[in-house]
C-alpha cells in the first residue's frame, strides 16, 4: 500500500507541478502581447507626431499607422481571450492542488493506522512477556 501511495503523491504532484507550468506559460503570453501592443502605440504616437495626422479617417493617414492599429488591436484581443484560458488553467492548478492534499491526508491516516496497529501489537507482546514473568 505505501508504493501504491506514494506513487499516487507522486503522480498529484508532477499534475501540480504541469497545472503550475501552463498558468506561467499563459501569464508570460499575455505579458509578451501587452509588452508588444504597448510598443505598437509607442511605434503609433511616433508615426502620428512624425505625419502629423492622428485622426484615423483622414485620407493621408499613415498606412503603417493604420496597420500598427490593426496589429496592436489583434495583440489586445488575443490578451484578453488568453486571459479567459488563464482563469481555467488557475482553476484546474486549484483543483490538482485540492486533490494533492486529499491524497496527502489519505496517505498519513493511512501511516497513522498503520503506526497504531504496530503499537498495538507491540503492547500486546509486552503484556505476554509480563504475563509470563508473572507466572514465574
Amino acid at each position: 500500500m505505501k508504493s501504491k501511495s506514494a506513487s499516487l503523491i507522486r503522480l498529484k504532484k508532477f499534475q501540480v507541478d504541469e497545472k503550475r507550468r501552463q498558468v506561467m506559460q499563459i501569464e508570460m503570453m499575455i505579458a509578451d502581447f501587452e509588452r508588444m501592443a504597448a510598443e505598437l502605440d509607442q511605434q503609433i504616437e511616433i508615426e502620428q507626431q512624425k505625419t502629423g495626422i492622428s485622426d484615423v479617417a483622414h485620407f493621408a493617414y499613415s498606412t503603417f499607422a493604420k496597420a500598427a492599429i490593426t496589429r496592436r488591436d489583434n495583440l489586445i484581443n488575443s490578451a484578453n481571450d488568453m486571459r479567459g484560458k488563464l482563469e481555467a488553467a488557475q482553476d484546474e492548478l486549484a483543483e490538482a492542488i485540492e486533490d494533492l492534499k486529499k491524497v496527502e491526508l489519505l496517505d498519513a491516516r493511512e501511516h497513522a493506522r498503520e503506526e497504531a496497529e504496530q503499537l498495538k501489537k507491540e503492547q500486546a507482546e509486552y503484556d505476554e512477556i509480563g504475563r509470563l514473568r508473572y507466572r514465574r
